[in-house]
């Protein structure tokens, strides 16, 4: 019960990221450097959670990196909105990425470690959801702090990240860690092992985290957010400038809505249909997301587009994060997590951010989305490469 409070509280703190790219497009810059700032953003998240979690798992402890990460999303805000000079845009959105990308895998890791093998991830991070959908709600519709210039938007990021910084601060230990005893002895439980097990585990954790299966899996789930780049990233733009539909909060709330049901049920699909075949369901629905709002560009598709996000991220996230939680000890889980938002989803959506900018400058919104269908594509076709391929071997 307590886990789900954890992520109700500080899921509050991402909300305003729904706002980042009419944020800095708030400041004056073009299509292609608001791309490439929010590639910035990304790529700060690229090398944050490998930081982070590297001392995480290395002392066994979670709660200074989630104080430290939550803090940057308070402090970076404010200078973000204010400020329409190249270079500080640069440094601060850095910033608020590293601190939104970093603070999730511990996160992840401080319910899976807890929760064990036998819990149910989805549900407490259906929660999370619930508060995300809340907060952004509350940003479309509040009249005393309207989210529509970039100092206001910064001015969320300030309060929203005092929130989730004080809840993590009364977080007990025993959910944090408190120390890397305590840990190994969670991975002796939850795989049912022995000492020796466990330490052998701890042994061969470079050997399963580099294996050839979990490579494929960062390299499906890989394009597939590549797939999700100008979603993430552009749509709020593309709503808010080229439909003059002043909806941001409104489109990101009922998206976070489609996924809450399926993150409560990604338990039984998990073990149904296993993570990877999930993962590959989701790229599909990526790619029809995608020809939807290509093909049209009216606020009925958005809304129908919107709701693809059920199987987009309500299905792909519990199956992506179960894939690597079976494919790293929990002493390592951090490290492992870190890969899948780092390798797995930062350094994708950086590079779809910088191209989809170029694109949309130059051909527009809807060859933004046609051209990242087939990213998609490559995506299910690896999975299928990497299924055929484990079944000629069984063979």
């Amino acid at each position: 019960m307590f886990l789900v409070l954890v992520f109700f509280w500080t899921y509050i703190a991402y909300a305003p990221t729904s706002y980042i790219a009419v944020m800095v497009r708030g400041l004056g810059y073009s299509p292609s450097i608001v791309g490439i700032l929010l590639g910035i953003f990304e790529g700060a998240g690229i090398a944050g959670p490998f930081l982070f979690g590297y001392f995480a798992d290395k002392w066994g402890r979670y709660k200074p990196g989630l104080i430290l990460t939550f803090s940057f999303l308070a402090i970076a805000g404010i200078p973000l909105g204010l400020f329409r000079n190249p270079l500080a845009s640069a440094l601060f959105i850095a910033i608020l990425g590293m601190g939104y990308r970093s603070s999730t895998p511990l996160l992840d890791a401080v319910a899976t470690i807890s929760l064990g093998n036998t819990g149910n991830y989805g549900k407490v991070r259906a929660f999370g959801s619930i508060s995300y959908i809340i907060m952004v709600l509350f940003l479309q519709y509040n009249k005393f702090l309207v989210s529509d210039t970039s100092r206001n938007i910064g001015i969320w990021f300030l309060l929203s990240g005092c929130v989730a910084t004080l809840t993590v601060l009364i977080i007990p230990a025993k959910y944090t860690g408190n120390g890397r005893p305590r840990i190994a002895a969670i991975a002796r439980k939850t795989s049912g092992g022995t000492a020796l097990q466990a330490a052998q585990s701890t042994k061969s954790s470079p050997r399963r985290i580099l294996s050839p299966l979990f490579i494929m899996g960062l390299l499906i789930i890989g394009f597939s957010r590549l797939a999700m780049a100008p979603i993430n990233g552009f749509l709020p733009l593309y709503v808010f400038e080229a439909m003059q539909w002043n909806a941001v909060g409104l489109i990101s709330a009922l998206a976070a809505t489609a996924e809450v049901p399926f993150m409560f049920i990604s338990g039984k699909l998990i073990r149904r249909f296993g993570a990877l075949p999930l993962v590959a369901f989701s790229s599909a629905a990526v790619g029809l997301r995608l020809g939807i709002y290509a093909l049209f560009p009216v606020k009925g598709a958005i809304i129908a587009g919107q709701l693809l996000h059920s199987f987009c991220f309500g299905i792909f996230h519990p199956a992506a994060v179960a894939f690597i939680s079976s494919s790293v000890p929990p002493e390592r889980r951090a490290l492992g997590l870190s890969l899948y938002l780092s390798l797995g989803c930062g350094l994708p959506t950086m590079l779809g951010n910088i191209t989809g900018g170029i694109i949309i400058e130059h051909w527009g919104y809807r060859t933004l989305f046609t051209s990242f269908i087939s990213f998609a594509l490559i995506s299910i076709a690896l999975y299928l490469f990497t299924r055929f391929h484990r079944r000629r071997n069984e063979a």
